[in-house]
């Protein structure tokens, strides 16, 4: 079979480097899966006698992106394969082996089978210590032999995430073999019209350099939630009796804490807080008898569906719905930076304010609450419960979209 390609300069030069540790660095848009993906057909028709490894952050990122996109891109080449996604998950191609999907959430499980050449996809969204633990693991797989003696490979493809992992391997001091190839979302040259100025509409201009020129700066400096600015975020909105309440919440066992919500107009005022609380049935007493006559809507942690604190019997979401609130979750929490961001956005734009006399410790903890060595907000600064609590309903409600951008590479047999 003749197969060519047609794909980007960035995406050329990632798919055809003879260095074993490639890393294409890019903005969104700029075709970094589709890279990752075509590589890996590629690598295969090569070498069709060794098995290869397919990897992302999540289970949901390769149910949701990576098998459709590989079943259309087989399917355009004519090549047979059966896709398996149950108890192993993997493709398995006619006469040249198995693609093998794993996800990097556990990297401790990334155990038991071998490849000769794998893909990562999305690296730099994981925190610096498990993306390490993960990429050790999946080196440690990539061991069968190929039959013309040529090198294991692994190949990244990520947005770059700060001074993380990805930078400190490829970009700061990188061993011989580990190359970087770096492109902005406009080395895409099909992207839709007014893609790029919808994520210049959307992200802070901190982000920007990241998400549209695929460059690595600190994401991390400051505090959690920069756009909090306590005067010019500042409500003097209090509660109406019989309104309808919102209500942020965050699980803990003796330490669970919520913020309230009331919308006047588009805008949300957060106008009080409750912390400390001992578990969720105290939860549901005091706001049972702290806001008698309100309509109550409650905007949880997703794992409380799983999550038993009490009764080892129901959930803690289940125990919401039994005292006849209502309950707005999806069925599991975006990640944090998605979370941060569209609150951060969701401040800077006017859209929610807070009452720092009825919320002084939201207030107090939106200013203070920095970020950890690893990147994340800093929960043994004991400051993250109320703001955990208070941006459940910002994710929800007010969650940042980013524009699609479906760059295909076409094969043409």
């Amino acid at each position: 079979m003749n197969t060519r390609i047609r794909p980007t300069k960035p995406q050329f030069d990632y798919m055809v480097t003879t260095e074993p540790f490639p890393a294409l660095v890019a903005g969104f848009g700029a075709g970094k899966t589709e890279a990752a993906i075509n590589r890996a057909i590629i690598g295969k028709l090569r070498h069709p006698e060794v098995n290869r490894g397919f990897y992302a952050p999540t289970y949901d990122l390769i149910r949701m992106i990576a098998f459709p996109r590989f079943e259309e891109a087989l399917e355009a080449l004519n090549i047979p394969y059966k896709l398996y996604k149950s108890p192993i998950n993997y493709i398995d191609i006619a006469g040249m082996g198995k693609i093998i999907f794993r996800s990097m959430d556990s990297p401790h499980r990334i155990v038991g089978y071998e490849h000769g050449d794998a893909d990562i996809d999305e690296l730099d969204t994981m925190k610096t210590q498990e993306a390490a633990h993960a990429w050790r693991q999946i080196l440690a797989r990539n061991r069968q032999k190929k039959a013309d003696g040529s090198r294991n490979t692994i190949g990244v493809t990520t947005t770059p995430e700060g001074f993380k992992f990805v930078y400190n391997t490829w970009k700061k001091k990188p061993a011989e073999g580990y190359q970087i190839i770096q492109a902005p979302t406009e080395s895409n040259p099909h992207l839709p019209d007014g893609y790029i100025q919808s994520l210049r509409d959307v992200y802070p201009e901190a982000l920007l350099a990241a998400y549209l020129e695929g460059e690595f700066v600190n994401l991390q400096s400051g505090t959690v939630y920069h756009g909090y600015d306590r005067i010019a975020c500042r409500s003097s909105e209090i509660m109406v009796d019989g309104e309808l309440l919102m209500i942020g919440m965050d699980f803990n066992v003796t330490n669970m804490s919520a913020v309230v919500y009331v919308q006047r107009g588009a805008e949300w005022h957060a106008v009080d807080e409750l912390k400390g609380v001992y578990d969720t049935p105290n939860m549901i007493d005091i706001i049972l008898e702290r806001y008698q006559g309100h309509s109550i809507r409650v905007y949880p942690d997703a794992s409380g569906k799983s999550r038993k604190t009490v009764d080892a019997s129901r959930s803690d979401i289940s125990l919401l719905e039994g005292a006849r609130f209502s309950v707005y979750a999806n069925k599991s929490n975006p990640l944090v930076k998605e979370r941060v961001l569209a609150s951060n956005v969701a401040f800077t734009k006017g859209k929610v304010f807070v009452n720092d006399q009825k919320c002084p410790e939201f207030a107090r903890c939106l200013e203070q609450l920095a970020y950890d060595a690893n990147g994340a907000p800093d929960k043994k600064s004991n400051l993250d419960h109320l703001p955990d609590a208070g941006t459940y309903p910002i994710a929800f409600e007010m969650p940042i979209i980013k524009p699609v951008a479906d760059l295909k590479i076409r094969f043409v047999s």
